[in-house]
């Protein structure tokens, strides 16, 4: 978790790959019109996050279901979404979710933001995001990680931090 820039789909997708676990990169269930006015660079809203959370959380559930693990990337911005994603667990006592969140400096996000030509997410809602994040409390089981060094050094330091966990 965390705000546009911070590594999240490149963190997850070397974990997930490191622990041979599914991936769900959170954008892809975006609809098109949240896709459509963040590349405006209009910010979304709780409403425009409430059914994107619902289809993260249902894909985790079902993972649950089956007994897969998964890794998932996804902003996961305020404590009420990342309550609607550990929603995805009711049913499923025995399942594990810890978050993973990737912070840094303002300066280090807008430039890895600039960098990227490939998202619809523009730099310029990168000061929305971080007014909206609600860093994790303690009682949220969560590993908060500087994103100050390569992506795979991140990615180790939050395969170090799970393994108890998987």
């Amino acid at each position: 978790m965390g705000v546009a820039g911070s590594g999240k789909s490149t963190v997850a997708s070397i974990v997930a790959r490191t622990l041979d676990w599914d991936l769900l990169e959170g954008d892809d269930l975006h609809p098109p019109a949240n896709c459509a006015k963040m590349a405006a660079g209009q910010p979304l809203t709780d409403a425009d996050r409430r059914p994107w959370l619902a289809a993260v959380a249902e894909w985790m559930s079902e993972e649950f279901a089956a007994g897969r693990s998964g890794v998932v990337a996804c902003s996961a911005l305020k404590r009420s979404y990342r309550d609607i994603l550990r929603a995805s667990r009711i049913g499923h006592p025995d399942a594990d979710l810890t978050f993973v969140h990737l912070t840094g400096a303002r300066a280090v996000l807008r430039a890895r933001l600039l960098a990227r030509t490939d998202h619809f997410m523009p730099p310029d809602l990168l000061t929305s995001q971080l007014e909206t994040l609600e860093p994790p409390d303690p009682d949220e089981r969560v590993v908060t990680l500087e994103i100050n060094r390569p992506p795979a050094e991140v990615a180790d330091a939050a395969l170090a931090a799970l393994r108890p966990h998987s």
